[in-house]
C-alpha cells in the first residue's frame, strides 16, 4: 500500500514539474512576439502552421525600422532550421516576391483578395523569414528621408544584422537554432554580406545566430565577370548580332559605373532594337500584356512557364494594399492610406555603395567552413548562368564531384558540379526566379541544400 502511495505522489509531482514547467515557458515567451501573431490573412486557406509580422527597430535616432513575415513549419517547426529570405532590387520586397510568388506557402488569385496554397512551399522544411530590406523597401520605413537617397550594400547588411540580434530577443526559441541566409539576384550581395557580417559579430559575441552557411540563385557576384557573362549570354542565345556583341566587348569595361558614350550607344542598341519585346529575366515565356504591369528598372516582375500566370506581381501589389491586410500583417502602424508597392525606384536610383565583387567573402567563408550553394535559372539573361559561371571560376576552387544531370520528379532538373568549399547548380527551364518558373526543381535543390546531400543522379 505504501509503495503504490509512493507512486501516486511521484506521479503527481511529475504534473505538476511538468505544469510549472510549460507555464514557466508560457511566460517565458516575450509579449512582443504574442503581439506580432497573425491569426488569419484576409482569404487565407486554413493551414496548420504558425505566422507572425511585425516591425523591429534597426535604429532608434533615424526612425529606421524592417517589417518582417515569419511563416513556421506546419511539422515539427521547434526541430526544424531558420531560414532567412532576402530579395534584390536593391530596393525590392522579399514579400512581393520571395513570399508570394517564389517559396512562402502563399499565392495570390488573380482578383487580388484572396489566396491560395503553394504545394511546394519552403517551409515544409524549414521555418522562413522574409525580411523587407532595406528601409524604404515594402512595409519598412524610415523617418529620415534622406535614409532613402543614401542607402547602400554596408547599412543594408548592418541594419540585417542589428534586425537578426533583436528578432532573436523577440523569438528567444530560434537563438542557436541552425540558421541558413538564401535570396537571389542583387541579394547575392546581401546574403554573403549579411552572412559575413554574423561571423564577425560571432568571433567577437555569443553564438546565438548559429549560422551554417547560404544559398543564392541567378546572384550579382561580380562587375566585371556578370558582365561579359551577360553579354555571352545575349550573343549565345541569339538576342543580339555578331556586331553588337563586338562593340559591348570592345566599348565598354564593366568594373565602372562611369561609361563612355560608345559603350552606352552599343548597349542601348542592343537593348532597344535587338531585344524585341521580351521579358529579359525568362526569356522564353510571354510577357504579361495587362495595361497595369508593374515597371521596374532593374529587378522586376518575372513571369511563370506556361500553366501559370505573368502577371502576378500585379495581384501582390493589389493584395498587399488591402487595408484589411495591412490590419491582419501588423503593418502601416500610422493607418494612414499607405501605397505598398513591390519594389521602391527611389532605392534603385538612389544607391550609394556597391562591392564590385563578393568573390573575396566567397573565399572567407568557404576557408570558415559555412556550406555555400549558388545555383542558376538557364533562362534568365539579367544575371546569366553564363555570368555566374564566369564570376565562380576565379575562386579557382578545386572540384570533388564532377559535372552531372541531376534529376526531379523523374525529368533532368539540370547540371551541377560540386567543389570542395561551394556546390554550384543550375535549374533547366527557370528564369530569375526559379522557384516562380521551376517550384519542385526548387523545393528539390532546396531540400537537398539543407540535408547536406548532393542533388540526386537519377
Amino acid at each position: 500500500m505504501m509503495a503504490f502511495q509512493r507512486k501516486v505522489h511521484t506521479f503527481f509531482l511529475c504534473l505538476l514539474f511538468i505544469f510549472a514547467f510549460s507555464s514557466f515557458f508560457a511566460v517565458a515567451v516575450p509579449k512582443e512576439q504574442e503581439q506580432d501573431r497573425i491569426s488569419a490573412l484576409p482569404g487565407q486557406p486554413r493551414v496548420a502552421f504558425s505566422q507572425f509580422s511585425g516591425y523591429v527597430s534597426v535604429n532608434e535616432q533615424h526612425g529606421r525600422a524592417l517589417f518582417y513575415w515569419l511563416t513556421e513549419s506546419p511539422s515539427s517547426p521547434q526541430n526544424k532550421p531558420l531560414v532567412l529570405w532576402l530579395n534584390g532590387g536593391p530596393g525590392c520586397s522579399s514579400v512581393a516576391y520571395g513570399a508570394s510568388e517564389e517559396i512562402g506557402p502563399f499565392r495570390v488569385n488573380q482578383t487580388g483578395s484572396s489566396l491560395y496554397l503553394n504545394p511546394n512551399a519552403w517551409n515544409r522544411e524549414a521555418n522562413i523569414l522574409f525580411l523587407e530590406s532595406p528601409a524604404g523597401v515594402g512595409f519598412s520605413y524610415t523617418n529620415t528621408s534622406s535614409d532613402l537617397k543614401t542607402s547602400g550594400d554596408k547599412r543594408t547588411a548592418q541594419d540585417a544584422l542589428i534586425f537578426l540580434i533583436r528578432w532573436l530577443s523577440r523569438f528567444p526559441q530560434y537563438k542557436y537554432r541552425e540558421f541558413y541566409i538564401a535570396g537571389e539576384s542583387y541579394a547575392g550581395h546581401y546574403v554573403p554580406q549579411l552572412a559575413k557580417k554574423i561571423h564577425d559579430y560571432n568571433n567577437k559575441n555569443p553564438q546565438i545566430i548559429n549560422l551554417k552557411g547560404f544559398i543564392v540563385g541567378n546572384a550579382v557576384t561580380d562587375s566585371y565577370n556578370d558582365g561579359i557573362g551577360t553579354v555571352t549570354y545575349w550573343w549565345s542565345h541569339s538576342m543580339i548580332s555578331d556586331q553588337s556583341y563586338k562593340s559591348i566587348l570592345k566599348y565598354c569595361n564593366f568594373t565602372s559605373e562611369e561609361t563612355s558614350k560608345k559603350c552606352d550607344d552599343a548597349y542601348s542598341y542592343a537593348v532597344n532594337y535587338e531585344f524585341g519585346k521580351i521579358d529579359q529575366y525568362s526569356i522564353y515565356t510571354p510577357t504579361c500584356t495587362t495595361s497595369q504591369t508593374v515597371r521596374h528598372i532593374r529587378f522586376k516582375n518575372l513571369h511563370m512557364i506556361s500553366g501559370y500566370d505573368p502577371c502576378t506581381e500585379n495581384y501582390a501589389e493589389k493584395y498587399y494594399n488591402l487595408p484589411e491586410v495591412q490590419k491582419a500583417m501588423h503593418a502601416n502602424l500610422t493607418n494612414i492610406p499607405y501605397k505598398w508597392t513591390a519594389c521602391s525606384e527611389v532605392l534603385l536610383k538612389n544607391w550609394k555603395d556597391s562591392e564590385i565583387s563578393v568573390l573575396p567573402i566567397y573565399k572567407e567563408l568557404i576557408a570558415a567552413g559555412l556550406k555555400i550553394w549558388v545555383f542558376s535559372g538557364d533562362t534568365d539573361s539579367v544575371v546569366p548562368v553564363t555570368a555566374t559561371r564566369f564570376s565562380l571560376n576565379h575562386l579557382n576552387l578545386s572540384i570533388k564531384t564532377r559535372w552531372y544531370p541531376w534529376y526531379s520528379g523523374g525529368q533532368v532538373g539540370g547540371w551541377t558540379e560540386v567543389y570542395n568549399g561551394l556546390t554550384f547548380a543550375t535549374v533547366r527551364g527557370a528564369g530569375h526566379e526559379v522557384p516562380l518558373f521551376q517550384p519542385k526543381r526548387a523545393y528539390t535543390l532546396f531540400k537537398s541544400f539543407l540535408a547536406g546531400k548532393e542533388l540526386p543522379k537519377h
